[in-house]
């Protein structure tokens, strides 16, 4: 395959999977700020911003020529619909629309012309004028459309392959991101009702516990389940086999793709410790997976891509 294409599949797989779960972040956040009387909105905000690595500098100014404020407004603004801030929903649909369009060639009309509708449907600024919820709704429904056309339309070949392995990198880096902004926030375990359904995993929750009795338990579905496709464990095996394939070298012994060691050394470190463990240090716990992803990001690149510029994700641990 192209080094072009497989850059680009892996890209698609990232920005989608980035701009559905920022959209699920920035919704679980906000609703927690409407709820929580006590919650104080300047630090919430500020620690959201700086989970997503877009936090305000010193004396910076908002569109208004003002300081600007750690709020609900800015975190919209820098998040949701800033279409030059990085960490936000409008670059992420725009990055994936440039990214199938520079694979025009390999991703079906049906994935182009869901990418390319949402991607003209920002310009026009309505989302401005919807309730959050709407536009974070809208995004959930593009995004899972652009997953599920690509799960119905693409030959299990390369390509595909590094999609998936694009999507689940994102996808472990960005649930730990969730945790982290919840974690954060500090106070009663009841928050965890709301991440889980951050992360569209409250019912089977349910189902697998008969009912959420401690945040143990619902910490432990998100970081552990191996067979819930959005928990950590999950994403990073998900993501380690796609590797596997792609080397199809039939080594007999160890594992000589920088790529697959990382990400297999952070899933062992959290399936085979003791959950207590990874809870009394659980920022750290989560700040190590996103480096871990970060890294292997960075390593995929280096091995698989020609291009010398390396698209990263933001924040401290990029």
């Amino acid at each position: 395959m192209l080094s072009r294409i497989a850059e680009a599949l892996f890209w698609i797989g990232r920005y989608v999977e980035r701009a559905e779960d920022t959209a699920r972040l920035l919704d679980v956040q906000l609703q927690l700020l409407v709820e929580d009387p006590w919650l104080d909105e300047g630090t919430a905000c500020a620690n959201l911003l700086a989970v997503m690595g877009a936090p305000l500098e010193p004396g910076q100014v908002g569109e208004d020529g003002a300081a600007a404020v750690a709020d609900r407004r800015t975190v919209l603004d820098r998040l949701g619909y800033d279409p030059f801030s990085s960490a936000s929903i409008v670059a992420s649909i725009g990055g994936a629309r440039e990214n199938a369009r520079r694979a025009r060639e390999t991703v079906s009309t049906e994935m182009w012309e869901v990418l390319n509708t949402a991607y003209n449907a920002v310009p026009s600024g309505r989302w401005r004028a919807v309730s959050p919820h709407t536009f974070f709704a809208w995004v959930r429904d593009r995004t899972s459309t652009v997953t599920g056309i690509a799960d119905s339309t693409m030959s299990r070949d390369d390509g595909w392959l590094f999609l998936v392995l694009g999507r689940s990198i994102e996808r472990a880096d960005m649930t730990a991101r969730l945790i982290t902004s919840t974690a954060s926030l500090g106070g009663p375990a009841s928050r965890w009702p709301s991440l889980l359904r951050a992360c569209g995993a409250h019912e089977t929750f349910l189902r697998t516990y008969r009912g959420l009795e401690d945040e143990t338990e619902a910490a432990e579905f998100l970081l552990l389940d191996r067979l819930f496709p959005r928990s950590i464990v999950h994403a990073l095996a998900q993501a380690e086999k796609c590797l596997a394939d792609l080397e199809s070298s039939g080594q007999r012994a160890g594992v000589f793709d920088e790529a697959q060691r990382r990400l297999g050394r952070a899933r062992a470190e959290l399936e085979y410790r003791p959950l207590t463990d990874v809870l009394a240090h659980l920022p750290d716990e989560m700040e190590r997976v996103q480096r871990t992803c970060s890294a292997a990001s960075d390593a995929v690149a280096r091995r698989y891509f020609s291009s010398a510029e390396a698209l990263t994700w933001v924040g401290g641990t990029a």
